[in-house]
């Protein structure tokens, strides 16, 4: 019998803690999930519920107090600084609300920048491609300033598929975008999903952002509390109100 391949992340038992004794304060508690291959999944919950913690620790940036964390079948729990730079660069994209471009450098050499840092000399049909999948083939050569801010979150994502990641980490990506900008990108993301099978991760505030996801995943005090499964806005919203009650 053929075993199911591991999920693309993982995490079993992971707890993270701020501080010590008195002043300690644990953002995640006991959370066990997995994310699966080609899904998307959306993180909510209230203030201080430890939604970013929890998509800081999936993908390697901040360390767990205990408990496991996997990525592509491998436990980075105990991953040196240098090994958790090698699997973001290959394994993990990021998508943040800040975008994170630099601004000297055109849209193609952004998005070519994490082949560099990798150590591989950047193919131009790769970078091409990528860009044209986010609708930008015409805009390659335009700087972050001569693009307006949704396309400049198209050009980080575009940055963040070019290494082909086994998951891609998306921090309010729709947060600093008008409604159009927002539903556009929205709608990449969902296509990458669909027709690229790319597992996506997102931490969002947002209902109608969490609606285009697989299922939505909710947060209170550090603990996974409840779950939708392809959920309407409406039906996102009432859960998010009933949690910050």
């Amino acid at each position: 019998m053929n075993e199911s391949p591991p999920a693309p992340v993982e995490l079993a038992g992971v707890t993270r803690v701020y501080g010590s004794r008195g002043t300690a304060v644990r953002a995640l508690d006991d959370v066990h999930i997995a994310f699966p291959a080609g899904s998307w999944t959306a993180v909510m919950g209230p203030s201080g519920s430890g939604k970013s913690t929890l998509l800081h620790c999936a993908a390697g940036l901040e360390r767990v107090t205990s408990g496991s964390v996997r990525i592509a079948g491998n436990d980075i729990t105990g991953a040196s600084d240098a090994e958790l730079t090698r699997l973001r660069r290959t394994e993990i994209g990021f998508a943040f609300q800040t975008f994170n471009l630099i601004g000297s450098l055109t849209a193609e050499q952004n998005v070519a920048m994490p082949l560099r840092l990798a150590g591989r000399r950047p193919e131009r049909a790769d970078v091409h491609e990528v860009l044209a999948a986010v609708g930008l083939a015409d805009r390659r050569r335009h700087r972050p300033r001569e693009l307006s801010g949704g396309q400049q979150q198209r050009v980080a994502i575009a940055r963040a598929m070019v290494t082909r990641p086994a998951v891609l980490f998306a921090d309010e990506p729709t947060g600093a975008l008008d409604t159009k900008a927002a539903r556009d990108v929205l709608h990449l993301m969902r296509r990458m999903v669909d027709e690229r099978g790319q597992t996506t991760i997102m931490v969002t505030h947002d209902p109608a952002a969490a609606a285009s996801a697989d299922r939505v995943v909710f947060l209170r005090d550090g603990r996974i509390t409840d779950r939708l499964d392809r959920p309407s806005t409406r039906e996102v919203a009432a859960r998010l109100a009933d949690l910050e009650a």
